[in-house]
C-alpha cells in the first residue's frame, strides 16, 4: 500500500459552465456515470461539488444528500463533499455540508485570492469545521494552497487534536492565480515543510490547475504523493486539445502511476491508509 498511489477525482467543481464545457458533468446521472467510469479506472476517491436546475453551484443540503446517497449505492468510492462550495457560499452553508454525512470533506486552511475572487476562509471558521468534522467522525482532506497554510493546520492540529480517525491528509493546490505556483520547487518546499510541523504519518496529494497538471502529477509520483485529477481543474489535456471527459484524466494518472511503479490504491487500500471505517459501517 506504501508503493501505490491514491487517486482522487474532481469531476465538476464550482467555477466552469455547463454552456462552456459541455461534458461537465453536472446533474446527479452525469456525476454518478462519471463516478463508475473513474472508479474502473483507478480513481478510489470522488471530490464532490454539485449543481441545480440550471446547471449552477449549490450547497442544497437535500442534493447534498440525494448524491451521497446515489454514489453509495453506485460505486465503492469514498466520497468526499467539497465543504468550499464556490467562493460566494456563506459559512453557514458550507458548514451544513457536513448534514449530508459524507465520510471525507475538505477543508481549506486558509484564505487566499482566487483569481479575481477571494477564497474566504477565516481562523474560526476552520476551527468550526475542524471540531464538527472529529464529531461527527467525518475525515478531512486539509487543502493546502500556500505553504504559509501548513503552518495554520499545525496550529490547528495542536490546539484541536487529530482528525477522526486519527491520520493526517492534505492536498496541495497548485497553480492558482493567488496561491503557491505548480512547480516542482513549490511542491518540493511544501512537502519538506509537511515533513517538518505535520505528525510524522501525514500524506499528501497535489492538484496542478490548468497547465501546471503534467509538472505536479510527475512531481508528486517523485516525491512519494498522491494526485488529484479531474474536469474542476484541468479543462485541456494538452495544447489545443480540450478534455474529452474526466475518465481521460483519470486513466492519464493511473497510467503514469503504474509508469512510476505506483499504481492506483484500491478503495479498500484507501480506507485503511485515510483512517476511514470499513465499507459496510460506512454504508450502514
Amino acid at each position: 500500500m506504501a508503493n501505490g498511489t491514491l487517486i482522487t477525482v474532481a469531476p465538476t467543481g464550482a467555477e466552469s459552465s455547463k454552456v462552456d464545457v459541455p461534458n461537465l458533468p453536472v446533474t446527479l446521472q452525469e456525476l454518478v456515470g462519471t463516478a463508475e467510469e473513474c472508479e474502473a479506472l483507478g480513481a478510489s476517491v470522488i471530490h464532490v461539488h454539485i449543481r441545480n436546475d440550471a446547471a449552477l453551484p449549490t450547497l442544497d443540503l437535500g442534493r447534498l444528500r440525494e448524491t451521497v446517497a446515489a454514489l453509495r449505492a453506485q460505486t465503492r468510492l469514498v466520497v468526499q463533499l467539497s465543504s468550499g462550495g464556490a467562493v460566494t457560499d456563506r459559512e453557514s452553508d458550507r458548514l451544513r455540508v457536513l448534514d449530508a454525512a459524507p465520510e471525507m470533506a475538505s477543508c481549506t486552511m486558509g484564505t487566499v485570492n482566487f483569481g479575481d475572487d477571494v477564497f474566504m476562509n477565516r481562523w474560526e471558521f476552520i476551527v468550526d469545521l475542524h471540531t464538527r468534522m472529529q464529531e461527527r467522525e467525518i475525515v478531512p482532506e486539509y487543502e493546502i494552497f500556500d505553504l504559509g497554510q501548513l503552518w495554520s493546520l499545525a496550529r490547528l492540529l495542536d490546539k484541536f487534536g487529530l482528525p477522526y480517525g486519527g491520520h493526517v491528509h492534505v492536498d496541495y493546490v497548485m497553480g492558482v492565480p493567488g496561491g503557491m505556483p505548480g512547480t516542482v520547487e513549490a511542491l518540493v518546499a511544501a512537502k519538506q515543510l509537511t515533513r517538518e510541523v505535520l505528525p510524522p504519518n501525514t500524506t499528501f496529494s497535489a492538484t496542478g490547475i490548468g497547465r501546471t497538471t503534467l509538472p505536479v502529477m510527475l512531481a508528486s509520483l517523485a516525491a512519494g504523493g498522491h494526485l488529484r485529477v479531474g474536469m474542476e481543474d484541468t479543462l485541456t489535456y494538452a495544447k489545443g486539445q480540450p478534455v474529452e471527459s474526466n475518465m481521460q484524466l483519470v486513466a492519464r494518472g493511473a497510467g503514469f502511476a503504474r509508469l512510476a511503479q505506483r499504481p492506483p490504491l484500491s478503495v479498500d487500500e484507501t480506507r485503511a491508509m485515510l483512517g476511514l471505517r470499513a465499507l459496510e459501517t460506512a454504508s450502514a
